[in-house]
């Protein structure tokens, strides 16, 4: 028979953690309540799930390394144009689509909220269990064409499955150089129909081929992302300008000023 001092050990041993932090308070309760004792191992597997879904999404949260401060809660859906709360509420609560691996494409002028609204999307898909990792568009092509030329570029992409959505911000950005933009197209047509990209660009998809070394290349990626996307046009003027504006007293800037 088991010696009862040494649980203690014993669920460190088997690094269950909620385990370790309850047994003894739900062990009073359970004789001052006189619970069966499937219902006191029913109580101690809740708490060590409840413990073990908090380490989770915290792992998921550092991982992600999501720009802080930007959950839906805090975008201003009243001030976006050609966007509306219910789509993307819809996105949000109807995720078969990061289940089909299909893509999520936000195009608008600099400013609009495009990032905020990626990573709104991402912090509240990462609460439902969905593990996702944001970039900048131009740190990601860098750290493809250093993996391409170490040849590791086939491992670097396969490590990123892990991660059902993957968002590239700001993808007008890139420079139009033939190893970054290849290592940007290998990983387009790695994810396609394997993994959710959330794209953000300030550039219609006419001038991608601004973006990509030739059009050939541009049409190709296009095409593999927009197969399966939804994608939103946003308009409005740039929150940081009005923000400025706000701060100089509504002055608008002009260059004689």
């Amino acid at each position: 028979m088991a010696n009862v001092a040494s649980l203690p050990i014993m669920l460190k041993e088997l690094k269950l953690a909620g385990f370790t932090q309850h047994w003894e308070d739900l062990a009073q309760k359970a004789l001052d309540e006189q619970w069966l004792p499937q219902q006191y191992l029913a109580e101690l597997c809740a708490q060590e799930t409840s413990v073990r879904c908090h380490r989770r999404l915290q792992r998921y949260l550092r991982e992600s390394q999501l720009p802080p401060a930007k959950q839906l809660s805090r975008f201003d859906f009243a001030d976006a144009q050609g966007i509306t709360k219910a789509q993307i509420m819809a996105l949000v609560q109807q995720t078969y689509w990061v289940k089909q691996a299909e893509n999520v494409l936000l195009f608008g002028a600099s400013g609009v909220g495009k990032t905020h609204l990626a990573c709104g999307i991402a912090y509240t898909l990462i609460e439902q269990g969905h593990r996702v990792k944001f970039t900048t568009a131009t740190h990601l092509v860098q750290s493809l064409q250093h993996a391409k030329e170490t040849l590791r570029l086939a491992e670097v992409l396969t490590r990123m499955d892990k991660y059902s959505v993957l968002i590239i911000d700001d993808i007008g950005y890139v420079k139009k150089d033939n190893q970054e933009t290849m290592a940007l197209f290998e990983l387009i047509a790695h994810r396609y129909e394997t993994g959710s990209l959330i794209i953000t660009s300030n550039q219609p998809f006419s001038d991608w081929d601004q973006i990509f070394n030739n059009g050939m290349m541009a049409v190709a990626a296009i095409d593999r992302l927009v197969h399966h996307a939804t994608i939103l046009e946003m308009g409005g003027e740039s929150y940081r300008m009005k923000a400025s504006m706000q701060r100089r007293g509504g002055k608008k800037v002009t260059d004689d000023n």
